[in-house]
């Protein structure tokens, strides 16, 4: 993002990312300890206690700066904050380490540690914006609106940076009571399009926050004429007329906006509350709640840009100043994700408050995340917890269920399902992705009989407005028919209605041409197979249908290289000694279906039906 490139941040990447000189390899190996990235994993200790480090500190300035390196290049900020701490105690005066530590520590989390080093650098260099910017964040978070305006004014420069100083001195005159400043500062700022939605919904709720109610009012409308598609505009809004004895009305707008297809969390809190007459409190209630919301626009804004380091930094200084902000905190889990750092995602989503709406998605998500990082019972007992917490919500059994057909445990993933659909309505419009997983299920657990009429019943349901959901249903099913040898031509029109709908995926190609394949057609089933392996590489079932083709086709020495490429990609347990033989003695001459008559398939296909 241009702001923080204009205060250093920029800089300080390419530093991470440039050669190593050489005469520090040469002291790294001639004594440094050298402290490798997988030494250097760690989940953030939520706040406010005292960290712990779990890292073993180098000997050596070298070896901890090489460290730190490794760590940025890793994308592991607890290790970088560690390192470059450690090196910067070894040369204080390193103004290369004080930026590499500021920037470490602030995307860590700790802003007390890394307020004291903004301190220092902005004494050498007072034009460092990102410094700047944490100063100003570090006196807004005490009151201290004047000093915050001051040092707002001394920042760096950029479009994003002007955006961020305006918006935030303006808060500050709201924190003072100068409500009249306040709006006169963010009417100084020119702009359109998201630019102009962000200043007015900002002027909306400085309104609001400042006693204004005229003003509040004409701005929430307009940014929300401008963006009604936005769920913090919305909401804003909605609390907005809700306090202003316009239940209705606010109800509509909520209305409106869920009528859009979205289920946000917020939107149906708020509507369960007004229905049951209960207040809406303002979405943002002082100059701190402010600020705050303007760090966490512009973190989401970068997150979404894919600018991961500067959406982190915007979203820890966000949440310095409004620590409960729920949106905030799984905005900043969805950033470690991104990153890769699944245990930092899951540390951050422990912190979602309790009686937030989002509490209850933020525990689904850590046990779908422990999953993701092969920690299966661990997963299991979190989705269970989320279940019991949740007993009449479906979307805990929904993850659960999904969790253990990916632990292969078939038959207990079905009876979830069975759970799930039980407390569906049955014209419920999300009912068929659960039959369509049950299903799978059933058919993983060779109760093959309950799949069809599983897999039939979501495929009546599931609208043609869905069509890669539809794809997936017709796939499975035909794929399934071709797989046992039943229903033959119907599998057939069934996989080349899923190919039009969904042409880019190869699982579905490969199902078409495995059905060519069991139909003795070939050299058709290599031409599909061919596109399927093209499109999803490295599949092992994909690699061995077409080494079963190329076999047929007389491509005997091709056919032993798609089979020892299936085995190297981990085939399923059953599967692996089926390969083997293959490889070792190749495959018997299969009859053509010419030669069964068991099908008028045939003439079709070679007349282009």
């Amino acid at each position: 993002m241009q702001f923080l490139s204009s205060c250093g941040i920029a800089a300080s990447r390419r530093h991470a990312a440039g050669p190593v000189s050489r005469a520090l390899l040469v002291a790294v190996l001639a004594g440094g300890v050298f402290s490798t990235a997988a030494e250097a994993r760690r989940s953030q200790p939520a706040p406010p206690a005292p960290k712990v480090s779990p890292y073993v500190s180098a000997d050596s300035l070298e070896g901890n700066f090489l460290s730190g390196y490794i760590a940025v290049a890793s994308r592991d900020t607890g290790a970088a904050a560690h390192y470059y701490r450690e090196a910067l105690r070894d040369d204080p005066g390193n103004p290369d380490l004080l930026d590499r530590a500021f920037i470490s520590l602030l995307a860590d989390g700790d802003f007390a540690e890394a307020g004291r080093i903004a301190d220092r650098i902005v004494a050498r260099d007072p034009a460092n914006g990102l410094a700047q910017l944490a100063l100003a964040v570090r006196a807004i978070k005490a009151r201290q609106f004047v000093t915050a305006r001051n040092i707002l004014s001394r920042g760096g420069r950029g479009r994003t940076a002007d955006l961020t100083a305006m918006l935030l001195t303006a808060w500050s005159y709201a924190g003072a009571r100068e409500g009249k400043r306040a709006l006169e500062t963010i009417g100084s700022a020119r702009g359109e399009g998201s630019f102009a939605v962000f200043r007015d919904y900002h002027a909306a709720l400085i309104a609001d926050v400042t006693g204004n109610v005229a003003e509040a009012e004409r701005r929430f409308k307009s940014a929300w004429d401008a963006d009604k598609s936005t769920m913090r505009i919305v909401d804003a809004y909605g609390r907005f007329l809700a306090r202003q004895g316009r239940r209705e009305e606010a109800l509509a707008l909520y209305r409106s906006y869920e009528g859009a297809g979205s289920r946000h969390a917020y939107i149906k809190s708020a509507i369960a509350a007004l229905e049951a007459g209960k207040p809406l409190d303002p979405l943002v209630r002082n100059a701190q709640e402010g600020a705050a919301e303007v760090l966490f626009g512009l973190g989401s804004a970068g997150s979404q840009q894919g600018d991961e380091l500067a959406s982190l930094i915007y979203l820890r200084l966000s949440l310095v100043l409004n620590p409960d902000n729920a949106l905030a905190i799984v905005a900043m889990a969805d950033v470690f994700d991104r990153m890769k750092q699944t245990d930092q995602a899951i540390e951050a989503l422990k912190l979602v408050p309790a009686n937030s709406p989002l509490k209850a998605s933020a525990d689904i998500q850590i046990g779908l995340s422990l999953e993701q990082m092969g920690k299966g019972e661990e997963a299991i007992a979190q989705l269970d917890r989320a279940r019991a917490e949740k007993p009449d919500d479906t979307e805990a059994l929904v993850a659960l269920g999904n969790v253990l057909r990916s632990r292969k445990r078939y038959a207990e993933a079905a009876e979830v399902y069975t759970q799930v659909l039980d407390k569906m309505p049955e014209d419920q419009p999300g009912r068929w992705p659960i039959l369509y997983y049950r299903g799978t299920a059933y058919e993983r657990a060779k109760q093959w009989d309950k799949a069809e009429a599983d897999l039939k019943a979501a495929l009546a349901l599931v609208p043609e407005s869905e069509p890669i959901g539809r794809s997936q249903v017709l796939n499975y099913l035909g794929y399934s028919w071709v797989d046992t040898g039943r229903n033959i031509d119907e599998a057939f029109k069934l996989l080349k209605r899923a190919v039009e709908l969904n042409p880019r995926d190869g699982m579905i190609i490969d199902s078409l041409g495995w059905a060519y394949y069991r139909l003795g057609q070939y050299d058709d089933a290599v031409r599909e197979l061919e596109k399927a392996a093209e499109l999803k590489a490295g599949d092992p079932v994909i690699n061995d249908h077409l080494g079963d083709a190329y076999w047929h086709v007389g491509r005997r020495l091709e056919a032993q290289f798609q089979w020892q490429h299936a085995k190297d990609a981990g085939p399923e347990p059953e599967d692996l000694p089926k390969i083997e033989e293959k490889l070792h003695g190749g495959m018997p001459e299969l009859p053509r279906p010419a030669e069964t008559g068991s099908t008028n398939l045939t003439e079709q296909i070679k007349n282009g039906g």
